[in-house]
């Protein structure tokens, strides 16, 4: 049995499946709305598991979505998965969100070379995928409208806010957890797994307060 979870964008989602020799069979899905996961991630992965009759004993692997994204729900989605994985020592697989979306993108158009997500404040999520060297970065407007208009459908994307600067991009609905579950399937067959310890969010970028706190620390000169 696998749990994956997904608390990195405006809508969350937790997903339960089970994997034998072929493909994992989906179990079932929850929902969870943008600024409720600190409430309602472990009602929602304690419901999932019970409508299922599965015990978190028996989870073999946790999928778990660290960004990039929202800090908080990067946060609280890496905590529960680490806290419900240690008791019983359940090997996590973390996944990136742009890494997934890409994925998710190439069943519709196998040309997708790179994905992006709407990072707020004229910035963008950009994740490149072309060659064996993938790369991810923090891209302000002007050199993501060049790499967007480079790129046109080869080009990932999940926002329909993301159409006004990369128009001929490739759009597909938001990555899900069972989408992270499907793409995270290679490392869980070939037992990668993530060292809890030192696993930690996949942010690109500052968080609001490191950068407010730096800003105080080190005022604009006048």
């Amino acid at each position: 049995m696998l749990l994956a979870i997904d608390t990195c964008g405006n809508l969350g989602t937790v997903a339960l499946a089970h994997l034998a020799s072929g493909d994992p069979e989906i179990l079932g899905q929850t929902e969870l709305p943008g600024k409720t996961y600190s409430a309602q991630l472990l009602p929602a992965i304690r419901d999932l598991l019970i409508h299922h009759n599965v015990t978190i004993a028996r989870i073999a692997t946790i999928v778990v979505t660290n960004g990039p994204g929202s800090f908080t729900g990067i946060r609280i989605g890496l905590s529960t998965a680490k806290g419900l994985a240690e008791p019983s020592a359940i090997p996590i697989v973390a996944v990136s969100r742009l890494a997934v979306l890409a994925h998710k993108a190439q069943n519709q158009n196998r040309e997708i070379q790179a994905a992006a997500l709407d990072a707020s404040r004229h910035e963008f999520y950009f994740g490149d995928y072309s060659g064996p060297a993938r790369a991810e970065s923090l891209l302000t407007h002007d050199p993501f409208t060049q790499l967007a208009t480079a790129l046109e459908p080869q080009l990932a994307i999940c926002e329909e806010s993301l159409l006004a600067t990369a128009p001929a991009a490739t759009l597909v609905p938001p990555p899900t957890a069972a989408d992270a579950l499907l793409f995270a399937l290679p490392r869980i067959r070939a037992r990668d797994f993530d060292d809890p310890v030192t696993l930690d969010g996949n942010y690109l970028r500052r968080s609001d307060a490191e950068i407010f706190s730096k800003a105080k620390l080190h005022p604009a000169q006048t």
